[in-house]
């Protein structure tokens, strides 16, 4: 325990001082002073008033409003990408989704002769949940509780009503209108679960449907405070009438991909890409999730065009690319659909969610990627968020600061952002997919306790947090689109201080494990310093033995406290010399929005239970996090037995049994192939 506290001190210390890390101080300073988070803010605000649904008039306000302002910008090969989007298309995994558009939609009591509206879509679009189908009904309310089990309909006439459910509309409308006949549903369903859940009775959190269910229905959203009055008067045996029209429904239409370009000079690396993404799409407002990102990306792109074309910052030798999408579906389609887009990007800058104000409670993550793709990318990032860390923590300390970061209309607050293991949800994890193999940095702010709720508004956004995140993006893409032999030194510099901080995360996790019933600690083979390094020299286009020294270093350290580490699960292990391989298609995560590609084949075959793995709770992740790193880590090198391992060490011990087991189902639905 004495030995991690030292070594904390090591990394969790002032690092780069007050110098800037690895771009010329020049450089910093001209990105510090250009980057706004007053600009930034304006085009939120202008993004955030429409209702972004996917495919969705709303959706294309917005992606020609983000087009119109990178034209301005200067930005070249500026178009909107168009993906048809028919329920029958796929993209890889992602089955696509029929466009959605809602153009009226009320929720009104019939109490005594006299109408009062309890929901209005054009006030407040999140009080209608996404495909919801068009209706005209009056029927009385019955209160069925959570609504997705068959006991919660016991001894209720629901057939022709509507029901009051605390569970998403989704995970109730075939049970509640295919079985039971329900004419639509009421939900009050709490997602995003946090510390201030609950806590605002007022807030409307937004409600999904399923894309693909065969039975169409409509549903509303209510706030904690109107579902519970309606609850306890309808337990006190009170009639309850309502009264709901909606005029909005599926249709075959298009995803919608803004992209743009700055484009790189140098003969050998223009072809190769930085990619800057985020997600467009969202209910209205979705200000922090995600207006804020798509404002910041945007930013970033008028920062570097302006500072590049005036020649305060050389010209990119590798091209800049900004996507604004639909999320995941979108980035789906895009790299589904443009394959030779895809294997030029060398990196992707992905920012979903990065303005919270103070209001939102959020901290600011820069999140590292899976085990399975071992990048050097986000230390980049890491480095210049830390000195931002230390610059704006100084400045609110003292006042003084050489670059505090802060507008003039934002706040003055220390970012204090966190350096934080790899998490699911949102773009990057497409990017990050094996079929990919895309590094990415992830920029996020979490919690927030009003995401996916009518209190997302840019009121809570702050111009300076989103002027920092913007220049950490900025400084790092424009890092990396210059990285070449040249400047390699820094960044397996920056590796090498980086291993300090992996000692102290592999120390951790070994106490952590010695507690645990179910694992032995297993002595890796250095898997972690290796495939760093070489993702450096790699993506510099340079031999590995310019890495060899940084290697021997980073081993050094990782020696300190053992070279790397595995877990060893207890469990079968007739099956763990077997190698598996993914197979060239289908491409992207197995899980993707509204539709779920394993859950689907594996039903075809006949299957009623999941395999095992999926529902299991790790120390570090969920059976989601280990289906994925599963898929990832079968690259035809490792076997069964070594794939266990390595998602033991990123996410907890979990028995071989279950990991051989999932193996073999992703063979069975054809994703994966026994390597020779």
């Amino acid at each position: 325990m004495k030995r991690i506290a030292i070594v904390g001190l090591l990394v969790g210390g002032t690092v780069w001082g007050q110098k800037p890390p690895l771009l010329p101080e020049k450089d910093v300073a001209a990105i510090a002073q250009e980057i706004s988070g007053e600009t930034a803010k304006q085009n939120l605000e202008g993004i955030a008033r429409f209702h972004r649904q996917r495919g969705s008039q709303g959706f294309h306000a917005a992606a020609e409003l983000v087009a119109e302002r990178l034209r301005v910008y200067g930005l070249s090969d500026v178009e909107i990408l168009e993906f048809p989007a028919d329920g029958k298309i796929f993209y890889g995994t992602q089955r696509s989704r029929p466009a959605w558009d809602a153009q009226f939609a009320e929720l009104w009591e019939i109490k005594d002769g006299v109408a009062v509206k309890l929901a209005s879509f054009e006030a407040e679009p999140v009080v209608l949940a996404e495909d919801s189908e068009s209706a005209d009904v009056s029927a009385d309310l019955v209160d069925v509780g959570e609504g997705t089990k068959e006991s919660d309909y016991s001894g209720k006439d629901v057939k022709g009503k509507i029901v009051l459910v605390s569970a998403q509309p989704g995970a109730v409308q075939d049970l509640a209108v295919g079985k039971f006949g329900a004419a639509g549903m009421v939900s009050y369903a709490q997602n995003q679960k946090t510390a201030w859940s609950g806590e605002n009775q007022d807030a409307i959190r937004w409600g999904h449907l399923e894309t693909f269910s065969a039975n169409k229905t409509f549903g509303f959203m209510l706030s904690l405070k109107t579902a519970h009055e309606m609850k306890e008067r309808l337990a006190k045996g009170e009639k309850i009438t309502l009264h709901a029209v909606v005029k909005a429904g599926q249709h075959a239409g298009k995803y919608e991909v803004v992209t743009a370009t700055i484009p790189g000079v140098d003969a050998k690396l223009k072809d190769e890409e930085i990619v800057f993404s985020c997600h467009l799409d969202h209910q209205r407002p979705g200000a922090n999730d995600n207006a804020s990102g798509c404002a910041t990306i945007l930013e970033v792109a008028r920062t570097l065009q302006k500072l590049v074309g005036e020649g305060k910052l050389a010209p990119l030798a590798r091209t800049m690319r900004f996507v604004f999408p639909p999320e995941i579906e979108g980035t789906m389609a895009l790299l589904n659909g443009k394959a030779e887009l895809a294997k030029g990007i060398k990196a992707v800058i992905h920012m979903d969610m990065v303005g919270a104000g103070p209001e939102t409670k959020a901290v600011f993550h820069v999140t590292r990627g899976p085990m399975s793709l071992p990048s050097f990318v986000q230390h980049v990032a890491w480095a210049f968020a830390e000195w931002v860390n230390e610059e704006s923590y100084e400045y609110a300390a003292t006042g003084k600061a050489a670059y505090p970061l802060v507008s003039l209309e934002g706040g003055k607050e220390p970012l204090r952002a966190e350096y934080s293991p790899y998490s699911m949800g949102s773009d990057h994890d497409v990017y990050q997919d094996s079929s990919f193999g895309i590094p990415a940095i992830y920029l996020n702010d979490w919690p927030d306790r009003y995401i996916h709720t009518n209190l997302d508004t840019a009121t809570n956004i702050d111009p300076t947090k989103l002027k920092r995140a913007g220049f950490i993006g900025a400084a790092s893409g424009y890092f990396l689109a210059a990285l070449a032999e040249g400047n390699l030194a820094a960044v397996l510099r920056l590796l090498e201080l980086d291993s300090l901080r992996i000692v102290v995360e592999i120390a951790q996790k070994r106490n952590q494990v010695s507690e645990y019933d179910g694992g032995e600690i297993q002595k890796s083979e250095g898997n972690l310093i290796r495939p760093m390094v070489e993702s450096v020299t790699n993506f510099a286009g340079v031999p590995f033995n310019r890495g060899i020294p940084t290697l021997a270093h980073m081993g050094q350290n990782l020696d300190r406290n053992s070279e790397g580490m595995s877990l060893r699960a207890m469990g079968d292990g007739g099956e763990s010399v077997r190698r598996y391989q993914r197979k060239s298609n289908p491409r992207g995560p197995l899980a993707v929005f509204g539709y779920d590609y394993f859950e689907v084949e594996w039903s075809k075959r006949g299957h009623t239970t999941k395999p095992r793995l999926l529902e299991y709770q790790g120390l570090w992740g969920g059976g989601e996090e280990y289906a994925y790193e599963v898929l990832n880590f079968a690259d035809g090198k490792r076997n069964a037995q070594q794939i266990c391992d390595a998602v033991s060490a990123e996410y907890g011990p979990v028995a071989q049994e279950l990991v051989f087991e999932y193996l073999k189902a992703l063979q069975e639905i054809g994703v994966l192939e026994e390597a020779n």
